[in-house]
């Protein structure tokens, strides 16, 4: 059971990365949205996925950090995942432009974690743990994704 647990946390073992696993677990999420590209209604199945795995592993934040031996542990990457989904977001799925550019924008606001997202981190074991990176990629996409999508309509955001 805990195997699953890590898993999940994990997002499939990416966390485990010795290098940079908050990276390496950010790359879940742009699998995770390019695999979504095509299907219709984009927005809403990027959402419903940030929802379930939110619903899936907030609970497993104390085990995270009981398994890790400290707060925030770096196996933990189904936040990493939710956020980038969140800086992705738009109406149709994503090019391979927009993915790149969204990776670095949310990798930013991720490291960065201006207030409000670094508030959130004060939130009790789960919770904390995956809110700071929901705001923090609701940043990336509010400061950088759109505006980009706006100024540069031509720039081949979608697939």
């Amino acid at each position: 059971m805990n195997l699953l647990k890590l898993a999940l946390v994990s997002f499939g073992f990416l966390g485990l990365s010795p290098f940079a696993p908050g990276t390496v677990g950010t790359l879940g999420g742009v699998l995770v949205a390019w695999l979504l590209r095509d299907q219709p209604h984009y927005l809403w199945w990027s959402l419903l996925a940030c929802a379930a795995l939110y619903a899936a592993t907030a609970p497993l934040g104390r085990f995270a950090e009981q398994h890790a031996g400290k707060k925030d542990p770096g196996i933990f990457v189904a936040d990493e995942v939710i956020g980038y989904l969140l800086t992705i977001a738009w109406t149709s799925g994503p090019s391979l432009v927009a993915l790149v550019v969204a990776f670095f924008a949310f990798r930013l606001f991720d490291i960065w974690k201006p207030w409000p997202a670094s508030r959130m981190e004060k939130l009790p074991h789960g919770h904390g743990i995956l809110m700071d990176d929901v705001v923090a990629g609701l940043m990336a996409f509010l400061f950088v994704m759109l505006p980009l999508r706006l100024l540069l309509p031509d720039v081949g955001w979608s697939a």
